[in-house]
């Protein structure tokens, strides 16, 4: 009997080719939008926590309030003790200090007055040392276009669109107009020494990057910063270990609380807006990815009542021999299973081709993103985890088993009595 019902699946194109080729079709867009969608959220959460927000943020108090608006009148003072206690507190994290600032830079000519200027949105990072975590975390060595990266105090970078619109070359020399942290004006001269393209279109705009020493220096900052980012070396953001690290170093500074400059801790989801925009996100990915698998299953479901209801005859015929009612359905039930296997299987394999194509090779998609301010990557990449090598399987085995379930139900209504009649007609 098994080997009488394998031959009727090879040989019937009704039973396996065509419900075959149905399950695979789905399970492979299933796949290939599941590596997609997962390759997205991934890719704006590195991004965000690298270049904004961190796994870990510390900020006075009063800072984190107006985090949004980078109020270095509020910053921290102290950093360098802090970055040592953050170090001893949790040695496994990267800590970095980091100062976000506005302000204009101006390009003298010759005679040295103004020949462009423009806004610039600033970083002050650890850039000078070979080794910084920041220049790894923030790929500026891949992103270089132009010159070098800075290799002494009074160098900087700029985002290479930013340095066409001033229409200067590595080398330059550049003034920085902004604000010191008591309020003051502030002006330093500074030398571009390379230019880059970050990959994410709100910052390849008009950004500047510094030492933050230099920085320090140049808005009257002495030991002080905005905030201390800390991030998991692997780049997985692990809420738990977060939460834990934050409410151990919010504790030890309980006794400071009424103090508006004192510091404290929040985690990459306890930030203002993160929670809302990472749960929003979430939803929509949810949204569309279960849209997406309940229309695949309802067509897989179709193709397996469709499919045995075209095996009217055959199904009389196997009763009118004997076969008992039971066994036969278990039998369809048996058969619809092994082809949604295979079926997931191969269409598993034919969606990780394009999704490891998108995820080693990316798709450039700043044409479509030309005045976004999102923290997102121009390049967009798929990302294959564990779930995108069985996803497949939810429509592909029990779309396929449900459909059959349903359509073999009428195998209990046939009345043997009635076979022969049937046969005849």
């Amino acid at each position: 009997m098994i080997r009488f019902l394998i031959k009727g699946l090879l040989r019937d194109r009704t039973r396996s080719l065509f419900p075959f080729l149905t399950v695979l079709t789905g399970v492979t867009l299933t796949v290939g939008l599941e590596a997609y969608l997962s390759g997205i959220l991934g890719s704006m959460d590195q991004s965000a926590a690298n270049f904004s927000t961190g796994h870990l943020k510390v900020m006075s108090r009063a800072y984190a309030k107006e985090a949004d608006q980078s109020p270095n009148e509020l910053a921290y003072t102290g950093v360098t003790t802090l970055v040592a206690e953050l170090r001893e507190q949790a040695p496994s994290l990267i800590w970095t200090p980091r100062i976000r600032f506005g302000g204009l830079l101006d390009v003298p000519d010759e005679s040295g007055n103004t020949k462009t200027q423009a806004p610039v949105i600033g970083m002050g990072i650890g850039l000078l040392d070979a080794g910084s975590a920041d220049r790894r975390l923030l790929k500026l060595d891949a992103s270089l276009v132009r010159g070098r990266l800075p290799a002494a105090r009074g160098e900087i970078l700029l985002s290479d669109d930013l340095a066409r619109y001033l229409e200067i070359e590595p080398g330059a020399k550049a003034t920085l107009i902004g604000s010191t942290m008591y309020g003051g004006m502030a002006t330093a001269n500074f030398t571009v020494a390379g230019t880059v393209r970050l990959g994410i279109r709100a910052l390849d705009r008009g950004t500047m990057i510094a030492d933050v020493a230099d920085v320090q220096a140049a808005l009257d900052m002495e030991d002080s910063a905005g905030e201390v980012l800390g991030l998991f070396p692997d780049g997985l953001y692990r809420i738990e270990a977060a939460a834990s690290i934050a409410q151990t170093f919010n504790a030890r500074h309980r006794a400071s609380e009424d103090d508006e400059f004192a510091a404290v801790m929040m985690t990459m989801r306890d930030q203002p807006g993160a929670a809302e925009l990472s749960d929003y996100i979430g939803a929509v990915y949810g949204g569309i990815f279960a849209a997406f698998v309940g229309v695949m299953s309802i067509v897989l479901w179709n193709s397996g009542l469709v499919g045995n209801l075209r095996r009217y005859g055959e199904i009389g015929l196997r009763l009118a021999f004997g076969e008992a009612h039971g066994h036969l359905y278990r039998m369809m039930l048996a058969e619809s299973l092994a082809i949604g296997f295979a079926g997931s299987v191969v269409g598993t394999l034919l969606g990780l081709i394009p999704a490891y194509w998108l995820q080693s090779r990316g798709l450039d998609i700043s044409g479509m993103l030309p005045n976004t301010s999102m923290m997102m990557e121009n390049v967009i990449r798929a990302q294959i985890s564990p779930t995108t090598f069985v996803i497949g399987f939810v429509p592909g085995l029990l779309a396929t088993a449900i459909g059959t379930a349903i359509s073999g139900m009428g195998i209990y209504k046939r009345q043997t009595a009635s076979l022969m009649r049937e046969l005849e007609a």
